[in-house]
């Protein structure tokens, strides 16, 4: 599946996805069957840890692909989460030319990179070891995210790293790091995605963008954008859980 995904992802297929952050086998599997291209698979800000990161490629990755989005930007978080198994990984806070590389390095295995080498979840816990590796570094997505001021003023080098597959705008931090927190319609924040938008695609990376509402990503599949993300688990299940309340208390008619 994970080597159809990538080559569905390089070929610039429109690919949807949401966000998946509650650590929790059956939240994943009815998120899983709803249809989405993807996961979004948050292990940055949630509460999700290595054990949850197993459990939610246990129960859907074998049918959807899962991103994880790693912590930080060390070998350790990017290895593991590619050694359970996830499709790719989506790297936050990757803001100079020397930090992307160095995340398509901990990304691949040798001679390309210098990922480590050990029996894991995506080999078949080692039954499947020879073809996994063989393949491994043409099977996993490279996605590191443009969210601070600094990555927009370094994008021309950070598009131009080698082994990058797309990048992901982060609105909401790109326009705190601007001093303009949740400001996304400023024309500052507007300007600045722009402009890594324009170099991005110039380089003939795949570009996608994260919003809370389908209606704050939907404009950008005009502006070439093919990975795209709306929706939290969390704020899904909210706010159908306030509806139902809101139908509930309304006055008989």
């Amino acid at each position: 599946m994970s080597v159809a995904f990538r080559d569905r992802f390089l070929a610039g297929e429109t690919l949807f996805a949401t966000m998946l952050t509650v650590p929790n086998g059956a939240v994943a599997e009815i998120i899983g069957d709803i249809g989405f291209d993807w996961i979004f698979v948050d292990a940055e800000h949630g509460p999700i840890e290595a054990a949850e990161l197993q459990l939610i490629l246990q129960t859907i990755g074998r049918r959807v692909p899962c991103l994880i989005r790693v912590p930080t930007t060390d070998s350790v978080a990017i290895q593991r989460s590619l050694d359970l198994g996830a499709a790719g990984i989506i790297v936050p806070q990757v803001n100079t030319p020397e930090q992307a590389a160095q995340v398509v390095d901990f990304s691949r295995y040798p001679p390309a990179g210098s990922r480590g080498v050990g029996i894991s979840r995506a080999q078949g816990y080692g039954l499947e070891f020879a073809p996994y590796v063989a393949d491994a570094n043409q099977r996993s997505v490279v996605v590191v995210q443009a969210e601070n001021i600094r990555a927009v003023e370094n994008i021309e080098q950070i598009a131009a790293v080698p082994g990058i597959d797309g990048v992901l705008v982060g609105p909401y931090d790109l326009s705190a790091s601007m001093g303009l927190m949740g400001q996304i319609d400023h024309p500052r924040v507007v300007e600045a995605i722009d402009h890594v938008t324009k170099v991005c695609l110039g380089r003939g990376l795949r570009m996608g963008i994260f919003g809370v509402t389908t209606a704050a990503v939907r404009p950008y599949l005009a502006k070439g954008y093919t990975f795209l993300v709306a929706g939290v688990d969390t704020i899904m299940l909210g706010l159908g859980a306030r509806a139902v309340l809101n139908e509930l208390k309304a006055p008989v008619k």
